[in-house]
């Protein structure tokens, strides 16, 4: 376009993940910083609580983004079928199918994204749904000045996030309840490298190092495992972005390959069979100058490649293509 475009973000006024007082300011920082940095749109921010009539809104804008395809966090739009413009959407849980196709046609969304793999987001939802995986999360200044990889920990891997109860109890119980989406089946390899004695755990909300502290915890550690079973995760980008060692969980099932980490260069890859022994690698020479190395990569990879800004770019340019259309 030759002018900038003029988006419009919905949003609640309640919506505590907008504040920047929550423990997981992820969201908050795409949308109140990295938005407003890029160059070729014009963003207002529009807050509402129970309704948002977007009528009011013709010939002011060219593109109504949204907070999340829901009423947790934003209002219901009235009007929205009258309007001949375009609606994107920042995906909630594809897992909550009902939901999306609900709102989907209500709200006249035409494109959703996350930093999900398009895979994960069809295998629940129609293929006629377009969208577009984009990587976001890593705001830049929360990494600058990490402590360097030497002086860090060395004989012990850190963990940290939801794991599950491994009690054979509990798991049958959580089983029964939710047999396919239980954190015993989503986090498994998280879960179980916790039996390690050289694994120092840290649970999710129970230290100190939450959400913009999470690197401060990160860069005391030369190496942390970013592991989730069926899809990507963010740490799995914060953990390269702190200058730590990433071993990194790829399977068949979470298309992390897509991200575009390389085995041995910007990550160690690990699953379900080779844990320990890569795990094994590290510990019987942590001062091995190629960790270091595949750390200080990974790092450069993170803050080129999957930063905030980069995440706007790809959303702009998704903007574009349907407003050329």
């Amino acid at each position: 376009m030759d002018r900038k475009i003029r988006v419009a973000f919905i949003y609640k006024a309640s919506n505590i993940f907008m504040t920047g007082k929550h423990f997981d300011n992820l969201v908050y920082h795409i949308f109140m910083h990295a938005l407003k940095r890029n160059n070729r749109i014009e963003v207002s921010y529009f807050q509402s609580e129970d309704t948002f009539d977007v009528t009011k809104l013709k010939d002011k804008i060219d593109l109504i983004l949204l907070w999340q395809n829901n009423e947790f966090g934003t209002p219901d739009l009235l009007g929205i079928k009258d309007m001949d413009i375009p609606v994107i959407s920042r995906c909630a849980d594809p897992r909550e199918a009902e939901e999306t196709i609900m709102y989907h046609k209500k709200w006249k969304i035409d494109y959703y994204y996350h930093f999900w793999s398009e895979a994960f987001f069809h295998s629940f939802l129609p293929k006629d749904f377009k969208y577009k995986s984009i990587i976001f999360g890593i705001e830049p200044s929360l990494y600058q000045n990490m402590k360097p990889f030497k002086q860090r920990i060395k004989n012990k891997i850190i963990n940290s996030g939801a794991v599950g109860n491994s009690k054979l109890f509990s798991r049958l119980i959580n089983y029964i309840r939710n047999p396919k989406w239980n954190a015993f089946h989503v986090y498994h390899l998280r879960t179980i490298v916790n039996q390690l004695p050289y694994v120092e755990y840290f649970p999710t909300l129970q230290n100190e190092f939450v959400g913009d502290k999470y690197p401060l915890l990160l860069e005391k550690y030369q190496t942390a495992i970013a592991a989730s079973t069926i899809t990507n995760v963010t740490k799995m980008w914060e953990i390269p972005a702190s200058g730590c060692l990433c071993f990194l969980e790829v399977n068949d099932q979470n298309h992390v390959e897509e991200v575009g980490f390389v085995d041995g260069e910007t990550a160690v890859f690990i699953n379900e069979q080779n844990y320990k022994k890569k795990f094994k690698e590290y510990l019987s020479n942590p001062d091995d100058p190629k960790w270091e190395k595949i750390a200080n990569a990974g790092r450069k990879f993170v803050l080129d490649e999957l930063n905030n800004d980069k995440a706007v770019n790809s959303l702009v340019d998704l903007m574009e293509s349907l407003l050329e259309k």
